[in-house]
């Protein structure tokens, strides 16, 4: 069963500006280390790192919290399978209001272009449970 939908779109150039002012600092805030060592490794790194911010702007939006409910930027990862797949592994503050709301698995597809890079996200309740919003 479907308990939230979410989806994003952000300017690449947008993402870019904030590496270039804010560096790492911003980048540590925003991103897990493997995150970051990831999109490293991509040519075209800032439309990796904006395709993964607008990610886990849609995975928030699933959730329904936003930054609020002690939910962090990085307790939202984007990581890969072999296939090259984007899954979702979530930690801390997400993790527990996933939790709450019996969502066991978020589905995730990245997509950017030359400008943009968007997100949408699918969150999933395999059993037969329903809980209330957290």
């Amino acid at each position: 069963m479907i308990v939230g939908l979410g989806t994003d779109i952000v300017e690449i150039v947008r993402i870019g500006q904030m590496i270039e002012r804010h560096g790492e600092l911003f980048l540590q805030r925003v991103y897990t280390e493997a995150e970051i060592q990831y999109c490293q490794t991509k040519r075209g790194a800032i439309e990796h790192y904006a395709g993964r911010w607008a990610a886990k702007e849609a995975v928030m939006k699933t959730l329904g919290t936003g930054f609020t409910k002690g939910v962090g930027w990085t307790d939202i990862e984007v990581a890969n399978m072999k296939s090259g797949q984007p899954v979702i592994n979530l930690t801390g503050g997400a993790g527990n209001v996933a939790k709450l709301l019996g969502i066991d698995e978020i589905l995730i597809t990245i997509s950017h272009c030359k400008a943009y890079a968007t997100a949408t996200a699918i969150a999933m309740q395999h059993g037969l449970r329903r809980k209330d919003n957290a």
